[in-house]
């Protein structure tokens, strides 16, 4: 099973190209996403520490979808995680 590793540099990158292909500027996808000018330009920079909620949240507004998943143990073989646990 081929794992993909992101970076905060590729999430920046695929934060832009995303935005760019929609014909969204950085202004409005800060207000659309309620957050600042700022923090889009240091995310699509692929700044490390930028805010974990917030960049679920411009992920979100642009429709990008993203899958965790736990590694396969001989405990979570079979497993799943349910909702709320």
């Amino acid at each position: 099973m081929h794992r993909m590793k992101m970076t905060p540099r590729q999430i920046g990158e695929l934060v832009k190209a995303t935005r760019k292909s929609l014909g969204v500027t950085q202004r409005d996808l800060a207000m659309t996403s309620g957050t600042g000018l700022r923090f889009i330009i240091e995310l699509e920079k692929g700044k490390p520490t930028c805010q974990l909620g917030k960049v679920l949240t411009v992920l979100n507004t642009l429709g990008i979808s993203m899958k965790l998943t736990p590694p396969v143990t001989d405990k979570s073989e079979g497993q799943t995680l349910k909702e709320g646990v």
